[in-house]
């Protein structure tokens, strides 16, 4: 219908640009949905002078900070966005943005919600250096990033999945309902792996336990664990972490998993477990 075409006021000026309609049953209900023109101004501004849109780059995927995260970061209140990948070469990685900094303002603007940021990014210059302040093991701290454009064509690798297969049984430990070994060129064969994958392995989930809860399934790899995100290389420590989390009173212990080439912070819930 008229998605893409202007929306005017009754003295005709262009207020907005078309977007969709609310229709239950298919028709139109005279409901409708629009761009403002403000937000839709730059981007004519820039086919003028580009001939494309051109959108800022900062070169990260991001997470929502629930309130159980909050809690593994030391935060007092759940806010801002968790960054769990890191563009090799991008702007963030420059900037020296790590996996696990909470990004709570950009160019000076509050991080209130995960998705205020992919917009604020967008919105700015690429180019333009920007104070970013993010939350890292506990403070606060300030960094500079310049932006980049948008690669079009980005695209994320990821490694081929597949069915589990049979091989030799390796040692495993068990914590929080994850049971977990060391990455054997069995298993990595087994969970198709990438060779240079790192940490400790998930090879079985109980179900119900809190790390269900949370769709952690066999084949996820355990990178970090805890506040300050230390590296894991055997189940062994997992379990020593998890078991001093436990001691510390703490509600939830916060893990780094990585799954097809994507990571992703989990916090699960701490429970007081019979050896």
């Amino acid at each position: 219908g008229n998605s893409g075409g202007p929306l005017f006021n009754m003295d005709g000026e262009v207020i907005g640009i078309n977007t969709a309609i609310f229709s239950p049953s298919g028709g139109s209900v005279g409901i409708g949905f629009s761009i403002p023109a403000n937000l839709a101004k730059p981007v004519i501004d820039q086919l003028k002078e580009f001939g494309r849109a051109r959108r800022g780059w900062l070169g990260v995927r991001i997470q929502t900070v629930t309130e159980e995260l909050a809690d593994s970061l030391g935060l007092k209140k759940a806010h801002g966005a968790l960054v769990a990948n890191v563009t090799e070469g991008g702007p963030a990685q420059k900037a020296k943005i790590n996996v696990g900094d909470v990004i709570l303002s950009f160019d000076s603007k509050p991080i209130i919600e995960m998705r205020n940021l992919p917009r604020i990014v967008a919105e700015t210059s690429v180019g333009k250096a920007v104070k970013v302040e993010v939350w890292r093991k506990g403070r606060k701290v300030i960094l500079s990033a310049a932006l980049g454009e948008f690669p079009e064509d980005d695209k994320v690798a990821m490694a081929k999945g597949g069915s589990p297969k049979s091989g030799a049984k390796p040692k495993t430990v068990t914590a929080l309902g994850l049971t977990m070994s060391r990455i054997t060129k069995d298993l990595r064969g087994r969970y198709n792996l990438p060779d240079n994958a790192k940490g400790v392995i998930v090879t079985d989930v109980a179900a119900e336990s809190p790390a269900a809860e949370k769709g952690v399934r066999p084949g996820d790899v355990v990178r970090k664990i805890g506040p300050n995100q230390e590296a894991v290389s055997n189940p062994s420590q997992v379990k020593a972490k998890v078991a001093k989390a436990q001691k510390s009173k703490l509600k939830s212990v916060l893990f780094l998993f990585e799954r097809d080439g994507n990571s992703r912070f989990v916090a699960l819930r701490v429970n007081v477990e019979k050896s």
